[in-house]
């Protein structure tokens, strides 16, 4: 399959290089260049509207802001073959997904909101998690490049928003579980109590699970280079605020959390990993 590639950093090439080793041309563009490209089987391309010529095209941009700079701006989306469908794998707010399932109806291009939970050790290992939603024929179309990416591909039916709101729900209790993990570093280190003493005990019994063992982890040794850099995930949780508004709803834990990350930002550790909270709490 011919298969578009936009947003090469450390997520984006790591898809788009398991995508190429399972025998698909991909052509890659990225605003930046990506050395690594090449040696990723990819064949770079000069601009967005020549990596639009392919069956399928995936985008892993950063946000709401970077995919209408590249995609909206100059109507760029009109240039792609036809009969393609375009597949944003980002994590984006529940208003600008149903914004483009709209501009995608109107200029006859498939569109799919499957935004990807996994960090780029995960996606190199093509064992990301995947919430889809949008026409049952279009993820259809681009589900054997999601099983080429992913662990598994969870559907959330024909509304696009349904997966982006699946995403933001479950980076919010990431968040959360990371605020809970320092609260509790910074409770019992205040008694002498070293964290990776008090993770064996809970994350082993009481808190086993991926995102407990891998944010513990890190808490536990300090190490903050970024995974998911904290920037992103209060960009996130201002997504799910947003989101949680439109509905109706007030998360109370959620408004908690956002503004101890907003802090832990101000503080100077948004180019930090998330789990860097911990730090900020003192854990």
């Amino acid at each position: 399959m011919d298969v578009g590639f936009i947003g090469l950093g450390k997520m984006g090439l790591a898809m788009a290089r398991n995508i190429a080793a399972a025998g698909h041309r991909v052509r890659a563009w990225n605003r930046s260049p990506s050395p690594d490209a090449a040696a990723a089987g990819l064949a770079l391309v000069a601009s967005p509207r020549d990596a639009l010529q392919a069956d399928v095209i995936f985008t892993m941009l950063s946000d709401n802001l970077a995919i209408r700079e590249v995609l909206l701006a100059g109507d760029v989306l009109r240039g792609a073959r036809p009969g393609a469908v375009h597949v944003v794998t980002a994590t984006i707010s529940v208003d600008f997904a149903a914004e483009l399932a709209a501009h995608h109806a109107r200029i006859g291009l498939g569109y799919v909101s499957a935004p990807v939970f996994g960090r780029p050790d995960v996606a190199a290992a093509a064992q990301l998690t995947i919430v889809a939603a949008g026409a049952a024929a279009a993820i259809d179309k681009v589900q054997p490049l999601l099983d080429v990416i992913g662990r598994k591909t969870w559907r959330f039916g024909e509304d696009p928003r349904q997966a982006n709101a699946v995403k933001l729900a479950g980076n919010m209790m990431i968040a959360m579980a990371v605020e809970a993990m320092a609260e509790a570093t910074a409770l019992t280190g205040g008694y002498g109590i070293g964290p990776k003493a008090f993770f064996d005990v809970v994350i082993g019994t009481l808190f086993a699970g991926r995102s407990y063992e891998s944010y513990s982890a890190k808490i536990a040794s300090g190490d903050f280079e970024p995974g998911f850099k904290m920037a992103l995930g209060l960009k996130d949780l201002r997504l799910a605020t947003a989101a949680a508004e439109k509905s109706g709803k007030r998360l109370p834990q959620l408004d908690a959390v956002r503004t101890r990350m907003a802090q832990a930002v101000d503080a100077g550790l948004g180019d930090k990993d998330w789990s860097a909270i911990a730090a900020h709490a003192g854990g």
